[in-house]
């Protein structure tokens, strides 16, 4: 069989509320996800050896291949499929890493696809699933990258949503942001609930401007805490939300990359120009979201 080849793109969290946690230490979770059309590229080479090699910008982040989600999620696919074909995968990472964008559970997904092409088990074969949720919480989201809504700790997965395209500008000022410190930062207790506020209904069918305004409604529960650990978000915010043409900006996951949302790709142009020239050390990437 040839070399099989799938794209691993930026998950982003559109919104983000943290409605409790749980007794064993767990934070639940309420969020709306989208993919973005700019990404990690994954190849894997039919083989008796099951390997990794990374290359690219943000290769040398990524630690060590051994460690790598994408091996982790061979190895516990290939727990659950007896004679499991694999073989040598090359990442191209490009996107950051400890960035708030699952790069790194959205390559383990697309590691298991190809496994999955390569075997010819069905994308709906739960031991596809089972395999992504013993890898990482955020994994079974980007098994399928489409836009819905995930709670729990990220295996209750609501149905693919039809959502109207969302021009987008993603920035992450590379300063990378692990999740754990951000969330003991936030001190909630275990066996508590939030009670935050009620996640807004978000629907397939929703036109652009209904979405948006029920994003509007909606936040990031992990904002505040992740800002005053890493107070340069509060600065990608501020200049995102500033940018002409912007109608929501939020930070994704636990940081330290941000979001804005734009009606159209040209104003997504011109504040992507405007941001990049004058913060030429960011990741600054126009795209969509969907």
């Amino acid at each position: 069989m040839p070399q099989l080849t799938d794209r691993a793109p930026a998950k982003i969290n559109l919104t983000l509320h943290v409605v409790g946690r749980r007794a064993d230490g767990y934070h639940e979770l309420e969020s709306l996800v989208a993919f973005s059309r700019t990404g990690d590229r994954l190849t894997l080479e039919p083989g008796d050896k099951l390997e990794l090699h990374v290359a690219g910008p943000t290769a040398g982040a990524s630690g060590d291949p051994e460690k790598n989600l994408v091996i982790k999620a061979a190895r516990q696919l290939g727990e659950r499929v007896e004679g499991l074909r694999v073989g040598t995968f090359s990442l191209v990472k490009t996107l950051p890493v400890a960035a708030g964008i699952g790069g790194g559970s959205s390559d383990a997904a697309a590691a298991l696809r190809l496994l999955a092409r390569l075997n010819a088990l069905a994308p709906d074969d739960p031991r596809l699933f089972e395999a992504a949720r013993a890898t990482g919480a955020d994994v079974p989201v980007c098994l399928a990258a489409k836009a819905r809504m995930m709670q729990g700790i990220g295996e209750k997965l609501g149905p693919v949503l039809d959502l109207p395209p969302l021009p987008a500008l993603i920035v992450n000022p590379r300063q990378p942001l692990e999740t754990k410190p951000v969330f003991e930062f936030m001190k909630i207790a275990p066996g508590s609930e939030t009670h935050f506020g009620p996640h807004p209904k978000v629907a397939s069918g929703m036109s652009y401007d209904s979405l948006i305004a029920a994003l509007r409604k909606g936040r990031n529960d992990m904002e505040d805490a992740a800002s005053v650990l890493a107070p340069i978000i509060a600065k990608v915010l501020a200049i995102l939300t500033a940018a002409p043409g912007c109608r929501v900006a939020r930070m994704s996951g636990s940081g330290a990359t941000c979001f804005a949302l734009f009606d159209n790709c040209r104003a997504v142009g011109r504040a992507r120009k405007a941001i990049a020239e004058a913060h030429p050390d960011w990741w600054v990437k126009a795209t969509l979201l969907n």
